[in-house]
């Protein structure tokens, strides 16, 4: 197991290579890393309305919401975010594109020419106050998380770990990762995690599927551009937030629900033994043959 943090590799104005994670530098934002200050941010995006997470903890939970949403005008959202005391911790989480959200200030962030244009999906403002910590989930679109203002640390898990996380949906069970509780989550210490801290100019490549959970270390602003990897044929066209699996995995998932029901008819050691052969024949016909960590 590797219960230990990794440091994941940074790479220097290098394009993505493989389909792994991996910190790039180097790479040209625009002036978004000098503009985007409070103020500027303010000012820029005045009294447009926009949809958050607002919590008193700072352990954002999906599965048991223990946080509300709100719509609050763009200007009062960053400075309520930015505040050195403040009783409440917010996050920016609502599907959008910059360029008409907030055409002003996309004209100061280049979106790194990584895939081509009509694989787009979205861009996302991640504004979060220092503090707050992100659930583990997965995408099931390809992103990069760039790091404008503020340190973030972001761990990650690969998808072949799925086993060990305690799945609900996209999500981890194990809001902790830090702390974990090993009575209720054995098996998370099975899990391999990887670490990395953001600075202002840092861009994380997160392929889909890879388990990210974010930590503001500082309040911070970010952008999350995902995009389309697969055919556009594979994606849910009635999925606005990109993370609805893909239709195929759908299928399959809802096939082997049916086929599970079907257990239930049989005798508990039958049952059993089927399972198991089922969870042969799944092991054999679609797992990689080798394990999935960080580009080197």
């Amino acid at each position: 197991s590797c219960s230990f943090a990794i440091k994941l590799p940074a790479l220097r104005g290098r394009k993505i290579g493989p389909r792994k994670p991996a910190v790039l530098r180097g790479v040209p934002l625009g002036p978004c890393l000098e503009k985007w200050t409070v103020d500027y941010l303010s000012e820029r995006g005045g009294h447009r309305e926009v949809k958050i997470h607002v919590s008193s903890l700072p352990q954002m939970d999906f599965l048991h919401k223990n946080f509300v949403y709100r719509t609050l005008p763009f200007a009062e959202f960053v400075q309520r975010a930015a505040a050195v005391e403040h009783p409440e911790f917010f996050i920016s989480k609502e599907p959008a594109n910059l360029k008409k959200q907030f055409p002003d200030l996309a004209e100061d962030f280049h979106i790194p020419p990584f895939f081509q244009s009509d694989q787009f999906f979205s861009s996302v403002f991640r504004i979060s106050s220092s503090g707050l910590q992100l659930w583990t989930h997965y995408d099931v679109m390809d992103n990069l998380l760039a790091q404008v203002s503020g340190r973030k640390r972001v761990v990650l898990y690969s998808p072949q770990d799925a086993l060990h996380l305690y799945l609900s949906g996209d999500k981890s069970e194990v809001l902790d990762i830090d702390s974990p509780n090993l009575e209720r989550y054995p098996d998370f210490v099975k899990a391999c995690r990887y670490e990395c801290v953001l600075e202002p100019g840092d861009l994380l490549y997160i392929p889909s599927l890879w388990f990210h959970n974010t930590l503001a270390l500082q309040f911070g602003v970010g952008v999350n551009v995902f995009w389309r990897h697969l055919s556009m044929d594979s994606y849910d066209k009635k999925d606005p937030y990109g993370n609805k699996d893909p239709l195929a995995a759908s299928r399959a998932l809802q096939c082997v629900e049916r086929a599970l029901a079907g257990l239930e008819e049989l005798p508990e050691d039958y049952q059993d033994f089927y399972a198991r052969r089922m969870v042969q024949l799944i092991q054999s016909r679609a797992y990689a043959a080798q394990p999935t960590q960080p580009a080197q």
